[in-house]
């Protein structure tokens, strides 16, 4: 690990140079599906109410992120952060705010849908940009096999209301499964790019239960990509325009019934981008994490609650991130999953 000193700066630095402007902040560990790749069909024990931060607690935390630590987006997540009941005051509270430049910081939500069609207009109206949800098959079956819930059309209900709200773009996850639902990828594509949505596949990442994931077992990118290659012409994107965005693009050829556009993989397994991460992680319990796959927290709750002013609070989270390390570490042969599973960090 490099020696370096930190440099005197308010901004989130790190030992590599890597500067995080992107907060995502868990509202909930809670989920209303029970996905495969993320946990038990019994879920997990849920945190007690008294750990989860209050609304006001989260707002504050995000305020020290934009106005101290120059955090210029915002990510909501869980768990399932719809299942937070005051979701659309902690957005409007976002909004509210102003980066050093004097922007309002861009706010999204990543979400399984479940719920989405009866709040859609209500978090575009309090300044919500745009949203990710999880899509995993079009197919009813497939899909509650793999979410162990029969949603779908919930889901797709979901789909339509952001859409119709604008929350553009929208964009959909998917992961995909051997033996499962990999055939059903070129499906997944065709109907992103009929509705001008912004498709993205994600490897399968060691988040879950620990014998659900087994890397032989896994969907590589090589593998996503040669499966969509059977229905349709890809083309990469020039690398020097990804930036710090996780997904690698891909020129989508139009056919004679699907419009062209992109589709992105997001190969954190097999073809890591930790040298570009701009992320800063907090769960909903106020721990600060530097890594999705990191081992180790800091507690910013404990200060909230203990008195703390701002700037001590913003100086723990600096001292935090310059402890974050190179990479996450998946191809090591000493590689432990996190403590947490995915619902209790934040995706």
């Amino acid at each position: 690990m490099s020696t370096a000193v930190r440099p005197d700066t308010s901004a989130l630095v790190d030992r590599f140079g890597r500067v995080a402007h992107d907060l995502r902040v868990s509202l909930t560990d809670r989920c209303n599906l029970r996905c495969e790749y993320c946990m038990p069909p019994e879920g997990f024990d849920w945190m007690p109410t008294a750990q989860v931060l209050s609304d006001d607690e989260v707002i504050r935390l995000i305020t020290i992120a934009v106005e101290h630590l120059g955090v210029r987006e915002v990510r909501f997540t869980g768990g399932e952060p719809l299942l937070r009941k005051g979701l659309e005051r902690i957005v409007a509270a976002t909004s509210a705010l102003r980066t050093a430049d004097g922007e309002v910081p861009e706010s999204s939500l990543t979400t399984n849908g479940l719920g989405l069609a009866h709040r859609a207009g209500a978090l575009a109206e309090a300044g919500l940009a745009r949203v990710n949800i999880s899509l995993d098959s079009l197919d009813r079956e497939t899909y509650a096999t793999l979410a162990r819930r029969d949603r779908l059309p919930d889901v797709l209900a979901g789909i339509d209301a952001a859409d119709a709200a604008g929350l553009k773009p929208v964009k959909i996850n998917s992961v995909l499964m051997r033996g499962l639902n990999e055939s059903h990828a070129p499906d997944l594509l065709a109907f992103a790019l009929r509705r001008g949505f912004e498709l993205r596949f994600i490897e399968q990442m060691p988040l879950g239960p620990p014998e659900m994931w087994k890397r032989g077992d896994m969907l590589t990118a090589d593998e996503i990509l040669q499966i969509l290659g059977t229905r349709f012409d890809l083309a990469p994107q020039d690398p020097a325009e990804r930036g710090a965005a996780p997904a690698e693009l891909f020129t989508v050829a139009p056919t004679g019934d699907v419009p062209g556009g992109t589709v992105g993989v997001i190969a954190s397994v097999t073809q890591p981008f930790c040298g570009a991460c701009d992320r800063t992680r907090l769960t909903a319990d106020g721990q600060v994490r530097t890594c999705l796959f990191s081992r180790t927290e800091t507690d910013l709750r404990a200060m909230l609650r203990g008195g703390a002013d701002d700037e001590s609070i913003a100086e723990v989270w600096r001292v935090a991130m310059w402890g974050k390390l190179a990479g996450h570490g998946i191809d090591d042969p000493g590689f432990l999953q996190p403590q947490r599973p995915m619902s209790a960090i934040g995706g």
